[in-house]
């Protein structure tokens, strides 16, 4: 389970990345112009971050567990109930995000940095399952190559069809029962304390008039969770319906205010919320 871990510390890797990018204003007379400087620093970054997540993930994964290559069908989905799709999907989502605006401050157009970040998210996660099908413990998994194709593909489809950027996808995370029982040394590694979160943006979908009534800074969300695992597909799903806060719906215009909010708009806070399965509880907030 320190695969939760890892691709959360790359993540952030990533996100760093972004915010060094942003502190550097680009002028706006070189817009569409590629800044090669900027693309080798990039690429730069990129290579060194590369490795270390390489170095990082065959001392914990790979190291000494070697086999010939071969597809995983029967554990895959049992040991987190499919909880841990949403990570292979996640992850490439926040990668792809986070990397078009990056190729864009380095002079590629908007369409081509998302196609090329999209790209990139997906490639580095296919060398990761491939990778893993050579490994015995754990195989290639369809299931998680597809969450991964999915979640690098999105952003392309919400740049194409504009109306699916209502639809957003959060993560958080809260002790559970097991996390604190000392099943885990760090919470992000415990699948039982992590929530994912469907994020739909009401205020685009009401009328000019409703719009005078509504803050734009609260959505909607559906949140899924799972409980009571046994690593052998035991276990069960909880499913959740919350207010969500778009971070981006607050006020403050300053450049870096507003990357600190679409960022932290990844995560899901506190809210609001009703357990709807496997029984109705409600929150009146729900961490």
């Amino acid at each position: 389970m320190k695969r939760i871990l890892i691709k959360f510390l790359i993540a952030l890797f990533f996100l760093s990345t972004e915010l060094s990018f942003s502190q550097i204003k680009t002028d706006s007379s070189d817009q569409h112009k590629i800044n090669y400087l900027k693309l080798s620093l990039v690429s730069g970054i990129t290579a060194g971050g590369f490795i270390w997540g390489y170095a990082v993930q065959n001392n914990l994964w790979w190291k000494g567990d070697k086999s010939s290559f071969h597809f995983e069908w029967t554990h895959d989905w049992e040991y987190a109930l499919g909880e841990d799709k949403f990570g292979h999907f996640f992850f490439p989502y926040l990668v792809s995000n986070i990397y078009s605006q990056a190729f864009e401050w380095c002079g590629i157009d908007t369409a081509k940095s998302i196609w090329y970040a999209s790209s990139f998210a997906l490639a580095y996660e296919t060398f990761v399952e491939v990778r893993d099908g050579f490994s015995k413990q754990w195989g290639f998994s369809w299931g998680d190559f597809t969450a991964d194709f999915l979640g690098s593909s999105l952003p392309v489809l919400q740049h194409h069809f504009p109306v699916l950027k209502n639809f957003n996808f959060k993560i958080s995370f809260y002790p559970s029962d097991r996390f604190k029982s000392g099943s885990n040394r760090v919470i992000f590694d415990d699948y039982e304390s992590t929530y994912d979160w469907l994020s739909i943006n009401v205020y685009n979908f009401l009328s000019d008039d409703l719009k005078k009534y509504y803050p734009k800074f609260i959505n909607f969300a559906i949140g899924h969770s799972v409980e009571k695992l046994d690593n052998n597909g035991g276990g069960n799903h909880r499913f959740y319906l919350a207010l969500d806060w778009n971070l981006e719906g607050f006020p403050g215009d300053g450049w870096f205010l507003k990357l600190l909010k679409k960022y932290f708009n990844y995560y899901h806070f506190p809210s609001p919320a009703v357990q709807i399965y496997p029984h109705v509880i409600w929150y009146g907030i729900k961490f």
